[in-house]
């Protein structure tokens, strides 16, 4: 299987690397950027500068690493050409040409999977467990954060010139921090309603907002909360989903999930990973894909589902503007 990779930041690098460890050979690397062509040459991968012409070597699959921004052009390019997609989330930062692409991939029977990589971590596929096993009763809330210093992101880059800090780039903390509205959405079904504050309230140089509140009403009545900011000094990803016979937590930087039991009136540790390596999630989710190109897997999140997400996403936005709760359509 001949991969292509389209955009070597760190996690394009990350992709390569992993690809390389699952013992795939035939690996391509596509960047405009001559110094990020001439970093991954080490990983032993043929590289170009021009999409167009790194396409023409028969290419399978191909990962769009690429600024949200830019991940509907080599999308299409990709999918007209007859490879398989695995795409960076978000999926875009615009509905603009997704139905388009959904199509393609469709009337071809192309796979397209958008990179959750949070869907592969070991405490929320425990949550999702948990969840499926009515372990806390009845969910009424699920109240989620997610805050880290920009900076501190990419120590070994200027965080100003990164996508998350342009919006020109589809950055901003709330395409960025997406995770958390799939998750929620795989633990709890469709987000019916919403309602968001968002801004740039820091001293941070940037022109995309750094902090956000988000509150959604999903398809069974349950409320969600989503805290994100890029300003916390101490990293915090959490989950906890409240029900009426007891408490759920995850948090991913301890790599704990937590129980309290309404009928014990106690909490108890049920997982705990002392040995947690972070990059097994993106083997894993690698892993996967492949799995799915090979017909013996299915996305759990396609090209349809990453673009509901995306929605939801947008749908903030909207009422960021608009200052009002916006309905979301099944």
């Amino acid at each position: 299987m001949k991969f292509l990779v389209v955009g070597c930041g760190s996690i394009g690098k990350r992709h390569i690397r992993n690809l390389r460890s699952l013992g795939h050979k035939d690996i391509l690397a596509c960047d405009i950027k001559k110094e990020r062509l001439d970093e991954v040459k080490k990983y032993k991968v043929k590289t170009f500068d021009n999409l167009d012409n790194a396409l023409k070597q028969k290419v399978d699959a191909v990962l769009i690493c690429t600024p949200s921004s830019l991940h509907l052009q080599p999308s299409l390019l990709a999918l007209e050409k007859g490879c398989h997609l695995f795409i960076e989330k978000p999926i875009s930062h615009t509905l603009n040409g997704l139905n388009e692409a959904i199509a393609i991939s469709e009337e071809r029977r192309l796979v397209t999977m958008v990179g959750f990589n949070l869907r592969f971590e070991k405490g929320l596929k425990t949550l999702k467990k948990l969840l499926d096993q009515n372990v806390v009763g009845k969910v009424t809330t699920a109240i989620c954060i997610a805050g880290q210093y920009l900076p501190d992101q990419h120590p070994w880059e200027d965080y100003r010139y990164g996508y998350a800090a342009n919006k020109s780039l589809g950055g901003g903390v709330i395409l960025d921090g997406i995770h958390e509205m799939d998750y929620l959405s795989w633990f709890l079904g469709d987000v019916k309603e919403i309602v968001c504050f968002a801004d740039k309230l820091s001293t941070l140089e940037m022109d995309t907002e750094d902090s956000t509140a988000v509150l959604l009403r999903f398809e069974k009545g349950e409320i969600g909360v989503i805290q994100m900011d890029y300003v916390k000094r101490a990293y915090e990803r959490t989950c906890e989903i409240i029900g009426e016979e007891g408490i759920m937590k995850w948090d991913f930087k301890e790599h704990t999930v937590k129980l309290f039991s309404a009928k014990t009136k106690e909490w108890k540790t049920i997982q705990y990973d002392r040995k947690y390596d972070i990059n097994q999630m993106y083997v894993d989710e690698m892993k996967f894909f492949v799995e799915c190109v090979k017909g013996k897997e299915k996305p759990p999140v396609d090209a349809l589902k990453g673009k509901k997400i995306l929605e939801v996403a947008l749908a903030a936005k909207e009422s960021v503007n608009t200052k009002r709760v916006v309905s979301l359509d099944s």
